[in-house]
């Protein structure tokens, strides 16, 4: 609805008004006349109608003829068409959002805002949880999206899709905003939920509706791997209670084969023809797990290489402590917690509001026979988790080595 209205509405925040008030206008009309046959059509449409409507009114005080902007970023093309979902555009849902995530991603804005900005609008995180995935406050992030809309405006940057000799500059913006939406998808950081199948699905259609654009992209390949070896092992994460299931706990016989095979193809295709990007190398490891009989028969030399590589490439404190776990997998928990502790000293304020730190911790501690270590390190994960799989998760490992002193 907001990737179609932005087209009419010409302005981000009237947009996000107007896409409000055609819910409102929903529930009055709905309850009174009943749900119409396609409830998404009829409210992208309220939606667009309540933005040409505010365009008049502003035309009229202004006391010009134009009833809207005549531009492409105004209006939408003469042939766009309404589909049963609610979408209008000349390409269907995935084309429509594609434009609003490339204006997003404009160059004139900062990349954290680029990122940001693009994961409000688009793929409706809240502000929380792209704090949450920016290792941020709340409040820095409400400042940055708001920060970015007025730069929009400002610079007038036209809601569209750009052309062929655009896409590359802007590529590696778009590539993150997925990745960070197959992230937070995979595992959401906040609520009752660990698997967000929507925002997984959402990153998938998008990744796939620009690799029509971009074909010969190797990181686009690679990142759509990311996405379908991830989405093969979602059924495993979650056992019948509802609690987190670590990979190594997995049962690997009801992972998504064809998932798992289109997922390794296209990480073969990603890796040919030169040096590997960020998404490669993070495919590549995922699908090195993915090809492994078990946690004990993973090429866990490999694996650390291969996070040798992504450090050069994306030089990352979240990189370095899942190659911390791979080198504790790799030469034991002892060599594990040694680099945990190293980094955390090194990068100990960017990782302040990341659970996974004192989780991975206390994982090694445990597995080290030092209870009183790990259950502390449990506590302080579960003062920063708000997964609640997670925490039914680590309140479990927890009792496990308790008692412990407070």
């Amino acid at each position: 609805m907001l990737s179609s209205t932005v087209r009419v509405a010409g302005d981000l925040d009237l947009a996000e008004e107007c896409t409000q008030d055609a819910y409102v206008r929903a529930l009055e009309v709905w309850t009174r006349d009943g749900i119409p046959r396609s409830p998404g059509a009829w409210l992208t449409t309220t939606a667009r109608h309540l933005a040409l409507d505010r365009h008049r009114r502003a035309a009229v005080l202004r006391g010009k003829v134009p009833l809207l902007v005549e531009d492409a970023r105004a209006a939408p093309p003469a042939d766009a068409h309404l589909d049963a979902e609610g979408t209008v555009g000349d390409g269907g849902i995935p084309d429509d959002r594609l434009r609003l995530v490339f204006t997003c991603c404009h160059p004139a804005l900062a990349r954290e805002a680029q990122v940001a900005l693009t994961l409000r609008l688009v793929c409706g995180l809240s502000t929380a949880e792209i704090a949450h995935a920016f290792l941020v406050s709340e409040t820095t992030m409400a400042a940055r999206v708001t920060r970015a809309k007025k730069k929009i405006a400002a610079a007038r940057i036209p809601y569209r899709v750009p052309a062929g000799h655009e896409l590359a500059e802007r590529l590696d913006a778009v590539l993150t905003v997925l990745h960070l939406v197959l992230t937070t998808g995979h595992t959401a950081p906040t609520g009752d939920r660990l698997h967000r199948d929507d925002l997984v699905e959402r990153a998938v259609a998008l990744t796939r509706s620009l690799l029509t654009l971009m074909p010969d992209e190797r990181e686009l390949r690679a990142l759509l791997a990311l996405a379908l070896l991830g989405q093969a092992r979602a059924v495993t994460r979650l056992d019948a209670e509802g609690s987190f299931v670590p990979l190594e706990d997995q049962d690997r016989r009801l992972w998504d084969a064809a998932l798992v095979a289109e997922g390794e193809q296209l990480v073969l295709e990603a890796l040919r023809g030169g040096r590997p990007g960020r998404f490669a190398l993070q495919a590549a490891v995922a699908a090195l797990h993915t090809s492994a009989s078990s946690v004990a028969a993973t090429d866990w030399h490999e694996v650390v290489a291969l996070y040798d590589l992504l450090l050069r490439v994306w030089p990352s404190p979240v990189v370095g402590l899942n190659r911390a776990v791979a080198v504790a997998f790799r030469d034991g928990p002892q060599a594990g917690l040694l680099m945990l502790d190293a980094l955390a000293a090194a990068d100990g304020e960017a990782l302040a509001r990341y659970h996974y730190l004192p989780a991975a911790r206390a994982d090694l501690l445990r597995r080290l026979g030092r209870r009183v270590e790990a259950g502390a390190a449990y506590a302080q994960a579960l003062a920063l988790c708000e997964s609640q799989p997670e925490r039914t998760f680590l309140e479990r490992r927890l009792a496990e080595v308790a008692p412990y002193p407070a």
